[in-house]
């Protein structure tokens, strides 16, 4: 395997911003590159800091951190080919110096399990063996896990995780916002696109060449989820739900413009096998703390739908595209983060004007137990109330390094973030 040695002539880790991107001027040392690197915008609560690992790397999507503090990271569309980077720091200056692109395929999930790299194309899963020092063997030949899924370019992605006993879980999204016939407000009658799309599939990570016929249907009634973790302190599966569009379009009689704005939550599910948390046909208004009769199938606006389908452990603002979900299970940072969710938020809100956030929501006993907060705030680098300018950073990853600190792509700029904790003296 031939790694890639990173220059300024390359355009990698070639960008030069206030914010503390590095700059590639040659009369810049190692040293002042270093300094540089460790100055960001981003808004942090008290004792983090953040640093810029590395950068100009493309559309990055999800990413996995080994034992070593390497970095594996997927790309949503291919940059020289690749769908993959390997990314190490070589002289352990904080800054990434070398870089390996492999897969001839884009997509979105990524993580590392038992020495083993998975990773996601728009319509499969794929294995890489891993060497002792967290490096793949043989770039060239993945193990085909599963093939076959949907695929029609819209809420594409197929994110993934994996339990303890070996089962891999995968996420497919609607290609269909709200199960509509064509042009037409109506909803189809039992929606059957739920056969094969919003929903989460249960695979084996030791069988090779899976499709739907060889899965558990585990969960269903999910329009997108990017966002899903394996939590082993419950040893259940969690997801973060992107709520459906617009509903002013076809129902202006219940729904005025604003409404359609804030509506309905970004939603989030503790997961067990047979469960359906009713998209398309209820959805969650957070403002009621209730599940509503979608207007396709029925509702205005006003009837809620009690029983039935899941409930949320808990609900975000509309429109903030929660993108990746990770359970912090490090020593770095403070005891009120142990165990707890930080949530990417890929998007802004309408209704709080803010957005291209990380969330924290606190657990104790498995749970949610209390609000959730703003965690990292700032990568977009203008007012989102007043915008202007175009926007700096949208992340959209989460990993967690082997020391505790958390990685954070961003799928703008192609950056990697990582961010820290040092209690104050």
């Amino acid at each position: 395997m031939r790694k890639i040695i990173l220059c300024c002539a390359c355009s990698f880790l070639a960008l030069t911003f206030s914010t503390g991107l590095i700059s590639c001027n040659s009369n810049k040392t190692a040293e002042n590159k270093s300094d540089t690197l460790h100055k960001t915008n981003l808004k942090l609560p008290t004792g983090f800091s953040a640093t810029i690992v590395a950068d100009s790397l493309g559309a990055l999507r999800h990413l996995a951190v080994t034992k070593q503090g390497d970095i594996y990271v997927k790309l949503n569309a291919l940059k020289d080919g690749k769908g993959i980077y390997f990314l190490t720091d070589t002289n352990h200056d904080g800054v990434v110096d070398k870089k390996i692109g492999f897969a001839d395929y884009p997509g979105t999930g990524i993580l590392i399990k038992n020495d083993e790299l998975y990773a996601s194309s728009n319509s499969g899963v794929f294995k890489y063996k891993l060497d002792d020092k967290g490096m793949v063997t043989d770039t060239g030949k993945p193990e085909t896990i599963v093939k076959g899924l949907v695929d029609k370019q819209r809420d594409n992605s197929k994110s993934i995780a994996i339990d303890d006993q070996g089962n891999l879980y995968v996420t497919v999204g609607s290609y269909n916002e709200t199960c509509r016939k064509p042009n037409s407000g109506e909803g189809i009658p039992g929606c059957p696109l739920l056969d094969s799309v919003g929903g989460v599939w249960q695979f084996k990570t030791n069988k090779t060449d899976q499709s739907y016929g060889d899965a558990v249907h585990y969960a269903r009634g999910l329009k997108n989820v990017v966002g899903i973790n394996w939590n082993s302190s419950t040893n259940s599966l969690f997801a973060m739900q992107h709520g459906r569009g617009p509903f002013d379009d076809k129902f202006p009689q219940y729904y005025t413009p604003k409404q359609s704005a804030e509506l309905p939550a970004e939603t989030m599910y503790e997961l067990h096998k047979g469960v359906d948390a009713g998209w398309p046909f209820v959805y969650y208004d957070q403002f009621k703390k209730k599940k509503m009769l979608s207007p396709e199938y029925g509702g205005d606006g006003k009837k809620t739908v009690e029983g039935k389908y899941l409930d949320p452990i808990a609900a975000f603002p509309a429109h903030l595209a929660p993108n990746d979900l990770l359970f912090y299970t490090g020593s770095m940072f403070p005891e009120k983060y142990r165990n707890g969710a930080f949530i990417v938020f890929h998007n802004q809100s309408p209704e709080l004007k803010k957005g291209f956030l990380i969330a924290f929501v606190p657990f104790k006993d498995g749970k949610p137990s209390g609000d959730w907060e703003i965690f990292a705030d700032n990568f977009a680098g203008i007012d989102l109330s007043k915008p202007k300018g175009p926007l700096q950073y949208r992340p959209m990853g989460l990993a967690q390094g082997p020391d505790g600190s958390l990685y954070v792509s961003d799928d703008l700029k192609g950056t990697i973030f990582r961010i820290s904790y040092s209690e104050k003296k």
